[in-house]
């Protein structure tokens, strides 16, 4: 299916959206099955899919009043770079699935509001495109891949571009095994391809007569022998800032500051590892091994203000989104991830004052009921 642009009557029912769950819905009535089935997807049962939002919910909010919030301030940095708020966009694949603009409109409204995008290495954009389009607002996410020549040229090409820093997933040596993709078989339409890693021709050929053609091709293309001993190599290639997305325990997290990484709690949106623990209810124990020696991340199931500042109380420096961009990009391209962007921005200016903080270093744990 190739997709269309918005109609007048899309684009004004995005502009009426109140919140992210109405432009989830614009977006899922814009793609078609194939599509829809890879961005919905969580592993196996969804266990860890569901506990994403619902340990947000699980906490609850201490208020306190009397607080002179005439002015609030929602700025932050991540990695020196400044951000209007404390929300950036995660890495997603294909993102040329939901628009035609794919992840060069996800960079412009990223960096329109003064946030960060980062981008996948299963792009459907070349890196250069969307390093032009993000104006020096974006991160590039990598999967170390066997052919480590190829990891160096992609990481020299993302060093080109502009990117700020290196995001590297440590928890898909193989892909989650998410079943709507295996039963209907995804595959990319014709027409995308995914240009970091390999040509049309290249997936046209990958066997989709059963399972899904992204875990045919993906199994042989990940390094799997790749540990934390390695991680020398990694900083040879490179002279960003690393950051190790997918730790989800104290352990890993002392292990990443050790090997002078950042890190990024995330259990990949619930797509790997079902019933692992959520990337919230991980975020405690990490920020105490933490201690500051390294700058912190979250993604996965944040979809409202309070649900930022319950991040941030527990240590995260900021948060990132997933699905919500790509429900936006679907539902109005540049315009609808930046209504998404926008929507959560004034979520959390709204929670703060409500919170009586006046700004985000106000934020701690004695905002939460645990």
């Amino acid at each position: 299916m190739t997709l269309t642009l918005p109609t007048e009557e899309q684009q004004q029912a995005l502009a009426r959206a109140v919140n992210l769950a109405e432009i989830e819905a614009l977006g899922r009535a814009r793609l078609d099955q194939n599509a829809l089935d890879y961005y919905v997807s969580g592993a196996n049962d969804g266990h860890t899919l569901r506990a994403n939002r619902e340990d947000f919910a699980r906490i609850r909010l201490r208020p306190r009043m009397l607080v002179d919030v005439s002015s609030i301030d929602t700025s932050t940095d991540v990695l020196g770079l400044p951000l209007d708020f404390p929300v950036g966009v995660a890495p997603s694949a294909f993102h040329g699935l939901a628009h035609p603009d794919a992840e060069r409109a996800t960079a412009r409204a990223a960096a329109s509001v003064g946030s960060v995008m980062t981008l996948s290495t299963f792009s459907n954009t070349p890196i250069a495109d969307v390093g032009a389009a993000a104006g020096g607002r974006f991160w590039f996410q990598l999967y170390l891949l066997a052919d480590r020549e190829l990891s160096r040229q992609i990481i020299a090409q993302a060093e080109a571009a502009g990117a700020r820093a290196l995001v590297f997933t440590v928890d898909a040596p193989y892909l989650g095994r998410r079943e709507a993709n295996e039963r209907r078989r995804f595959a990319l339409p014709p027409h995308l391809s995914a240009p970091n890693v390999a040509s049309r021709e290249t997936l046209a050929g990958v066997d989709t007569d059963t399972g899904s053609q992204l875990t045919h091709y993906f199994q042989h293309l990940v390094d799997k022998s790749f540990t934390w001993a390695d991680l020398g190599w990694l900083r040879q290639q490179t002279e960003l800032p690393i950051v190790l997305k997918g730790i989800l325990t104290a352990e890993d997290a002392e292990l990443a500051v050790q090997h002078g990484c950042h890190i990024w709690v995330s259990n990949h949106g619930g797509r790997q590892l079902d019933t692992a623990v959520s990337a919230l209810a991980a975020l405690p124990e990490i920020a105490d091994a933490v201690a500051g020696r390294a700058e912190i991340y979250l993604d996965g199931g944040v979809s409202r203000g309070t649900d930022v500042l319950k991040a941030i109380a527990l240590g995260a420096q900021a948060v990132f989104l997933g699905r919500p961009a790509l429900w936006g990009l679907a539902a109005g391209g540049e315009a609808g991830v930046r209504r998404v962007l926008e929507l959560l921005r004034d979520e959390v200016r709204l929670a703060l004052a409500l919170s009586g903080r006046q700004n985000l270093a106000q934020v701690g744990r004695d905002l939460l009921k645990l």
